[in-house]
């Protein structure tokens, strides 16, 4: 049975992604194409639906992204969010134009809920509004379906062509209602059966890896993070001791991790995988001796890393497929697939490492967003301590050390992290908080503990909240539970004297505290 598939074309958007997943979530598969991608390959794709995403640009201006308007003339439903629905109105004789009043935030939207896209949502909701300019005048054969205070076209449509368009962004979580309208777009509109769940991809992938690989002998670098750590279960499932994972320790995991990925992955684990643990913490010490510029660290941390892994590929000998982690917002972000910015050059992403001596390359893991990798994490069995481990960057505690890496340091932070974890999970917060963690600062100040005066270092937590880890804000975690952690900390930590919370979004910071 072909898979049924709803195309998001995107604009420049910053929830492309999102978009993305909320279908998904309605359990029809998505995926993201640009919206330079040619009239003849969407045709060729044959999409049940088509979603056009919002952008930062204005229609009407020459240099603004745009389509052509044959594709509203495919007869594919398709339906327009905020710059979407202002091109589409735009292209085919409406009139769009900069707003006298500019809408942006949580704002009031009565709707005709006798329109397919708003079965079952109420008169007035909560919308989330985004626009400098604004639909003055629908295209012909729209009909308005939805108005604001100061928005006379919140939304239209074109019933009789299956052309739908909203002004605000359905997808966020800041329009409570904005699930309920994506799927009756899906269900309503597109006529979609909504055949896409994890259960059936985790089968349907076992069974092409099996007859992809056939008797041939496969690699992974394990390093015991969710992506990995899925994809190597994956593999172990699809061809058993065919499948050897290499796990290289580089002293600079969370504390016990490395024992936690042994026990789970190694000779004594539920998998029984051919798994080989390499223990460089030397080596990485040794190197990163004296190195305090963050992108040199993480340069440093990435070379010793292939050079260890090729000293033991080459142990292994030949083999024909090497395994990597890649999920669908590695794609994504890499440029490969949709329009927004390259946010990153993913090390998973565009190119096949060349200390490895194999044929092909498997990323089983390609076509998921995050939240699908843990869902199909647990149909494998993996435990859930493992699934919802906080998200580790490859470089490790390495980026989370201010300055000089040293053993002692290592120590230190990983103590620090290990009573911070420990107390947002005694909180209830654990899974209620985008990521958390405790940082090194290359400070050092005075304090009192006891009757002596102190001189040593300070701990900088950090935690946020986040929808696509593009953008964050500081999460409010509760007074006490900060009181807690940072008691424990001087306490239980040497040569730590003062605990500090990182309240910086990003932008203008990262997510990480390098």
């Amino acid at each position: 049975m072909k898979r049924e598939t709803v195309i998001v074309l995107d604009f420049g958007g910053q929830y492309n992604q999102l978009v993305a997943r909320r279908v998904r979530e309605c359990k029809v598969y998505c995926e993201i194409y640009s919206y330079k991608t040619p009239l003849k390959k969407i045709k060729a794709l044959a999409p049940r639906g088509i979603i056009l995403t919002g952008g930062p640009s204005s229609c009407y201006l020459d240099d603004s992204p745009s389509y052509t308007a044959e594709l509203f003339e495919l007869g594919i439903p398709i339906l327009g969010l905020c710059y979407g629905a202002q091109l589409m109105h735009h292209l085919l004789g409406g009139q769009v134009t900069q707003a006298k009043v500019r809408e942006y935030g949580k704002t009031e939207v009565t709707l005709n809920t006798d329109s397919p896209l708003f079965q079952n949502v109420s008169p007035q909701t909560i919308c989330w509004m985004s626009h400098f300019d604004y639909i003055a005048e629908p295209a012909p054969g729209f009909q308005v379906t939805a108005h604001t205070a100061d928005c006379p076209t919140a939304a239209a449509e074109n019933r009789q062509k299956k052309l739908y368009t909203i002004q605000f962004h359905p997808e966020v979580l800041h329009t409570p209602e904005g699930t309920k309208m994506i799927s009756n777009f899906l269900y309503n509109v597109c006529g979609c059966a909504g055949h896409w769940k994890i259960e059936s991809f985790v089968e349907d992938s076992i069974q092409a890896i099996r007859q992809k690989v056939g008797t041939g002998k496969v690699l992974c670098a394990l390093s015991g993070g969710v992506d990995s750590s899925v994809a190597a279960v994956l593999l172990s499932k699809a061809v058993q001791n065919q499948l050897t994972c290499v796990f290289v320790d580089h002293g600079l995991l969370r504390k016990n991790e490395g024992d936690e990925v042994e026990h789970v992955f190694g000779p004594e684990g539920p998998y029984q995988l051919n798994f080989i643990r390499v223990n460089a913490q030397k080596q990485f010490y040794e190197k990163l001796e004296g190195i305090e510029e963050p992108e040199r660290k993480r340069k440093i941390i990435g070379e010793e890393f292939i050079r260890v892994f090729e000293q033991q590929a080459k142990k292994i000998g030949a083999v024909d497929f090497l395994v990597q982690g890649t999920i669908y917002p590695d794609v994504v972000e890499s440029g490969l697939g949709g329009e927004s910015a390259v946010i990153k050059s993913h090390h998973n992403v565009g190119g096949l490492p060349d200390c490895v001596d194999f044929k092909e390359i498997i990323e089983p893991l390609r076509d998921l967003f995050k939240d699908e990798v843990r869902k199909a994490g647990l149909e494998l069995g993996i435990p859930e301590s493992l699934v919802y481990r906080q998200p580790f960057p490859g470089p490790g505690l390495g980026i989370r050390i201010i300055g000089e890496i040293t053993e002692d340091k290592v120590k230190m932070v990983q103590e620090a992290d290990a009573i911070y974890r420990e107390e947002i999970a005694r909180a209830g917060l654990s899974k209620t908080i985008g990521q958390y963690f405790a940082a090194l600062t290359n400070m050092k100040s005075v304090g009192v503990m006891g009757d002596e005066r102190t001189y040593d270092y300070a701990i900088a937590l950090r935690a946020v909240n986040t929808i696509d880890f593009m953008t964050a804000e500081a999460a409010e975690i509760p007074w006490d539970v900060l009181q807690k952690v940072s008691s424990r900390i001087v306490n239980e930590v040497d040569h730590v004297n003062r605990v500090m919370y990182d309240i910086t979004g990003k932008p203008p910071g990262t997510i990480e505290f390098e």
